[in-house]
């Protein structure tokens, strides 16, 4: 069976707070693991989201992004900031608060899930289907994937 992650915009709408019994080839991104931990709501949370990131790890399930993913994420933000540009005729308007910084780690965790070529569910089709004009990364919408 073909591997597949879950964007942290899955993890959120769809109220994922177990994951020990996860589907046949789903696999962990590491940078998803991050942004739970970051934003886990108290001390507990974020201690069971560390435990779940170490087993995903000892379990060679752990999606980390390598140095080429880095490369290749920097490369694909520079595309997509031109990108932008020209659609605003040089004039680029400034992002929303932090806006920038998700759509960065959105762009990690698509390439290094293609490395792993593991296809992303996400809820976030706009950014991703952005991402992947640059890189060749399988997307599933989050709807089109849990009716199954």
């Amino acid at each position: 069976m073909a591997y597949f992650t879950y964007d942290t915009s899955v993890c959120f709408s769809r109220k994922f707070t177990d994951f020990t019994d996860m589907p046949t080839g789903f696999r962990m991104s590491a940078v998803v693991m991050m942004e739970l931990i970051a934003g886990a709501r108290d001390d507990s949370r974020r201690k069971f989201y560390e435990e779940a990131f170490r087993t995903n790890k000892a379990e060679d399930s752990l999606i980390v992004p390598n140095e080429e993913d880095w490369l290749l994420a920097s490369r694909i933000l520079f595309h997509l900031t031109h990108a932008r540009k020209r659609l605003q005729r040089g004039n680029l308007k400034r992002l929303p608060p932090g806006a920038s910084q998700r759509l960065a780690l959105d762009v990690l965790i698509a390439v290094s899930a293609r490395r792993w070529k593991a296809a992303v569910v996400t809820e976030n089709w706009i950014d991703f289907k952005a991402i992947q004009r640059y890189c060749n990364v399988t997307i599933i919408r989050a709807s089109k994937f849990f009716k199954k």
